[in-house]
Order: structure tokens, then sequence, then C-alpha cells
């Protein structure tokens, strides 16, 4: 992911960068020829061609001036686009050395950072942005450059990652604080003006929204990485966007299960073969956790990997459909006792009547455990939900009384037979009249188990 990430290219920092690069205005003539001073793209590619070719050099009135023809000079040809990229390095760090204290210094370092960039010095790239942004606090080009770099560090897995994460959120913050003080480049038109500075608003949001992950503000979080999202249309292929968005949405309190879900699902569907199968299982896990079953996954998932709109997700069923399913799906004879208490106790009435008209007086063998005892009648927990609740959901009457020697003790199992006579839905309450002792286990005793209602 690491690598994936650092090679992502921030051509939006170029594209800026050349309104800031202005050629310095000469108060004396020059030794030689003035050359055009903006910052090669080479390979750096800007996302919007057009935009690229549009971001030309200020005016020269209202450049800097360079009085001195040597600095001058050795200004022009230190940021000379014909220079090999290694060659300009040399050249710029040259003249920092030697003018320290030049007018154009934060256009040296503008020039410095982006062929950084170009060389594929992620660090150095960095630290020039650093020493420019505390030169020049709302220069958004070195912003963009450290909210982007801070971010993929950090995702990546970096040593230092605790705070690179930290200075992804105040980098991006900061960004978004001066943005609005970007001026537009010469020659460049309103549109790509505005695809640019969206595009730098996405990065800067993005950088905030995974700084707020790590400090687990989870709403926020959610609201700016989906900003980042929404700010560029191929930022839906970003892993490294839309995971960590699924994670925000997942980890609110409650979960938003709708948009969590799917982000999880686009993030199995843009990661690469090696990482898909573990995205893909978590996307489904909670898939089911919010569903209770993977049935309408597989269509889920196929509409993320397509690309198309986001599609809802059915919750799980309500307790009275999941009772309704029960009955739908075994006869009412053929069901344990814990089914019958789940449908008595949340399906609709005409569910419960079935139930309940196909089991009055007839005679029931089953198992339970023993909450209180008297000589005619024991409270026993029959279901397991019951059961580790120490709770009781079967009152078992008898004709007679029980010989004190064979009334079991509190907490034990034992096996029984009972009547079902009558029922209270909340709580859960079955009497069972006629109650007898048995010796042996029932030749089908109704297994008690658990039937809790799938989460909402």
């Amino acid at each position: 992911m690491k690598k994936i990430l650092v090679e992502v290219v921030l051509g939006v920092a170029v594209i800026a960068g050349a309104q800031g690069t202005a050629q310095p205005a000469q108060g004396q003539p020059a030794a030689s020829p003035t050359s055009s001073v903006n910052p090669p793209t080479g390979s750096v590619n800007p996302p919007t061609g057009q935009a690229a070719q549009s971001a030309q050099a200020a005016p020269q009135s209202q450049a800097p001036v360079i009085k001195d023809p040597a600095e001058y000079n050795a200004y022009v040809a230190a940021v000379d686009p014909q220079k090999d990229a290694n060659a300009r390095i040399s050249a710029l760090e040259a003249f920092r050395t030697q003018y320290p204290n030049s007018v154009m210094k934060n256009q040296a370092l503008e020039v410095l950072m982006q062929t950084y960039q170009q060389t594929g010095n992620v660090k150095k790239s960095m630290a020039t942005a650093t020493e420019l942004v505390a030169s020049e606090p709302c220069n958004v080009r070195a912003l963009t450059v450290l909210t982007f770099f801070d971010r993929a560090l950090a995702q990546g897995g970096d040593a230092n990652h605790q705070q690179e994460s930290t200075d992804a959120e105040k980098y991006g913050q900061q960004g978004l604080d001066c943005l609005s003080k970007f001026q537009k480049p010469q020659g460049t038109s309103d549109a790509d003006f505005e695809k640019m500075k969206a595009q730098m608003q996405g990065n800067f949001e993005a950088g905030e929204g995974w700084g707020e992950l790590q400090d687990k503000s989870y709403p926020k979080a959610a609201e700016d990485l989906k900003k980042a999202i929404d700010a560029n249309p191929d930022s839906q292929k970003d892993l490294m966007l839309v995971y960590p968005l699924a994670l925000a949405y997942l980890s609110e309190n409650p979960p938003d299960y709708q948009n969590g879900i799917w982000y999880a699902a686009r993030a199995a569907a843009v990661a690469p073969a090696a990482n898909a199968p573990g995205l893909e299982k978590y996307a489904r896990s909670q898939y089911v956790k919010f569903h209770a079953g993977d049935d309408g996954w597989a269509d889920v998932l196929a509409a993320a990997k397509a690309g198309g709109p986001q599609v809802p997700i059915k919750p799980a069923p309500t307790p009275a459909e999941q009772a309704h399913n029960m009955i739908a799906a075994t006869a009412p004879d053929k069901m344990d006792f814990a089914t019958w208490e789940f449908v008595l106790t949340n399906g609709s009435q005409a569910d419960q009547d079935s139930v309940w008209n196909a089991i009055k007086g007839k005679a029931v063998q089953m198992n339970g455990t023993v909450i209180s005892t008297t000589p005619t009648e024991f409270m026993i927990a029959g279901s397991s939900d019951d059961i580790d609740a120490k709770k009781a959901d079967i009152t078992l009457q008898f004709e007679d009384k029980i010989p004190v020697r064979l009334i079991p003790k509190d907490g034990a199992s034992f096996d029984f037979q009972g009547e079902p006579a009558s029922y209270t839905s909340n709580p859960f309450m079955m009497v069972m009249d006629k109650g007898e002792l048995l010796r042996a286990k029932p030749a089908t005793p109704s297994k008690p188990v658990h039937h809790k209602p799938a989460s909402q």
C-alpha cells in the first residue's frame, strides 16, 4: 500500500506552482538572456493537461525585483527548465546558500520542492515544503504536498505514522483555511482553475479526515473523507480514501451500516488482488451483522465492482418477520421450546395463534434447569438464553405433591413432561399443567437453544 500511495502524483501542486514562480524583474541589465522560470512538469503529470498548459508565469509587473545582476542570472540559471532535474536541484541549493535573503527565496523553494518530487525524493520534497510553509504559511502548493505525503506515509504504515497523521490533519485544515486566498494563475481558464481548487480541496479534506479518524472523531472523519471523495470522481477508485471512509462510518455509534458497508464493498472492489479477499471478508461480515444473513450480499458487491451508484442495503428482518419466517420453515409441533418462546413473544397475533393452537393441551417432554421449587410447582428455565440468565420461562404445575426426596435442587438439569395451558408474552412465561418428572430422557426431547432477534 505504501508504494502505491507514494507514487501517486500531485499534479495540482505542480499546476499551482506556476503561479508563484514568476520571473523576477531586473533592476539592472542582465548578463544573460531571460529564460522561463516555470517549473517543469517532467514526469509529474498533472491530472488535467489543459490546466497545466494554461498555468503561466505572473506578469513581470507583479514580480519581485532582483537588483543584483549576478543574483538574477544565478536564479534564472537555477530554474532553467532545460536542466536535468538533479542539476537543477544542485543549482537551486547553491542559489539558496549564496543568496539566503533573496527576494526570490520562496519562488526558488517552490521550484526546488517540485523538482524533488520529480526525482521521487519524498523526504526532501517534504522538508522543502515545511521550510516554505514556515516562511509563507498560506502557500497552498507546499500545504498540498505536506498534507498528501503525511497522509500517504501514515497510511502506508510508516514508523512515525502517529505524528504524520497529526500533521496531515493540521496541514489539511491549514490548506482549507488558505484556499480562498489562492489566486488564479495567469492564462488559466475559470473552469480549469475551479477543477484545480477542487482537487486541492479534496486533498486537504482527505488529510483532515484521516487525522480525525485516528483521533476517533468518527462522524467528522466520515464527513470530511466523503467530501474528499466527492471532490474528484477518480477518488471513488482510491482505496486509501474509500476504505478509511468505510471505517469511519462503521465506527460511529451507532454504526452507519448503509454507507459503511457500501464503501467497504467499494474498497474490496478497487483493492489490489493481494488485499481484495481480506477486505471483501470484512465487508461481508458487516453486511451479515446488519442484514442478519448473507442473502443479497453478492448483488451489493457486484454493484460496488461495477462502479455504479450506491445501492440501498436491506436491514435485518424485524423480530415479527423473523417469527413469521420460523413458522414458514418449521411446523409448530417440530419446533424447539426456544422457537415457541420467540414466536409467542415477537410474532404477530396470527402467528402466535398458529403456534399456540398447535401446542396447547398437548403433552410435551423436554429438559430444563430448575430455578426454584415447591412441592406442587417448579419454576424452570427452558431456553438457553434464560438458562444463562437464570430466569424462569416455564411454570410447571403438578396435580399431586412431589415427594421431597424427588425434588431436584435449584440449578439442576432434569427431564419433565407437561401440557401447555397458558402463556404471557412480556415477560414471557408459559404455564404447563399435568406436570410429571421423567426418570429417563424423553425419546424426542425439545432441546433448548438460543433464539435472539437479529440486530436492527
